[in-house]
């Protein structure tokens, strides 16, 4: 009985650090703001797929590092590797970051070719 409650204690102390891998607290989930750009660079990677996404502001362009899903998570609803391709002109929907800086949480998308992608 004792190796059982020492074998359950290990596994729930490693287990904890996989439940809080992630927080997203640093988001703006009560807020969505709506870009459109430019693709710089699309990283279909583990754990997290990100965009980087030049914004034209006024007179200068703003790099905005958008967080995704998996690839795993984001295949499930539709996306691939390829959906976006640097050069490509898409508009998406963000959560922002809290602190303002150019960044946020991936709502949904409308690619080059016109296809709307949620990650809902």
């Amino acid at each position: 009985m004792r190796g059982s409650s020492i074998a359950l204690a290990a596994a729930l102390v490693t287990a904890a650090p996989v439940l809080a891998h992630h927080s997203f607290a640093m988001f703006d989930t009560a807020r969505e703001v709506t870009l459109a750009g430019t693709v710089r660079e699309y990283q279909w990677t583990n754990p997290h797929s990100w965009l980087q996404l030049n914004v034209a502001q006024g007179s200068r362009t703003v790099e905005y590092s958008i967080e995704m899903g998996s690839p795993n998570t984001m295949s499930r609803k539709g996306w691939r590797r390829g959906t976006f391709k640097p050069g490509d002109n898409v508009t998406v929907v963000i959560n922002p970051m809290r602190d303002g800086s150019p960044g946020g949480s991936l709502v949904s998308a409308v690619d080059a070719q016109g296809n709307r992608l949620s990650m809902r």
